[in-house]
């Protein structure tokens, strides 16, 4: 391996260090189903999005916060701080389509049509944030919160 991409690799190596991801294969539910919920708490704090998520009647916030009690899991593991006191924020969150199961439904005259049972990936991606970022975060909500009323 090359100097470059060997300081490369570190690099991403140490960037990894500070952010704490989990991620879920095959959920069985649609990826559209999903986005609408990972929209919800996409950029969030931790314990807001919880809130939100526990309270979401959707079927696939159940496993989205599911989730993110694992990638909550993961920080607490890597770091050795519990989560409540550290200034956590969900900083991405990637649904895309998983395997779909090919079923086939019986059709008049002797047709069939072909069900596509469709499955998804979830990555979901905390990172810390420090005060200066979350007092410009929450100044860009009090903003548009008055560019509503």
């Amino acid at each position: 391996m090359g100097s470059r991409k060997k300081n490369m690799a570190v690099a991403r190596k140490e960037a990894r260090k500070t952010q704490f991801i989990a991620s879920l294969n095959n959920c069985p539910s649609s990826p559209r189903k999903m986005r609408l919920v990972a929209d919800l708490v996409r950029g969030m704090d931790v314990a807001k999005a919880s809130a939100v998520l526990q309270f979401t009647k959707k079927h696939a916030a159940r496993d989205l916060e599911k989730l993110l009690r694992s990638a909550i899991s993961n920080f607490e593991q890597k770091s050795g701080e519990k989560w409540e006191e550290a200034n956590l924020i969900i900083k991405e969150v990637s649904v895309d389509g998983g395997r779909m199961m090919k079923r086939i439904q019986p059709a008049p005259q002797g047709r069939a049509y072909r069900v596509r049972k469709r499955s998804n990936h979830i990555s979901l991606t905390l990172d810390t944030v420090n005060t200066e970022i979350k007092s410009r975060i929450s100044e860009n909500n009090v903003e548009s919160t008055e560019t509503k009323a």
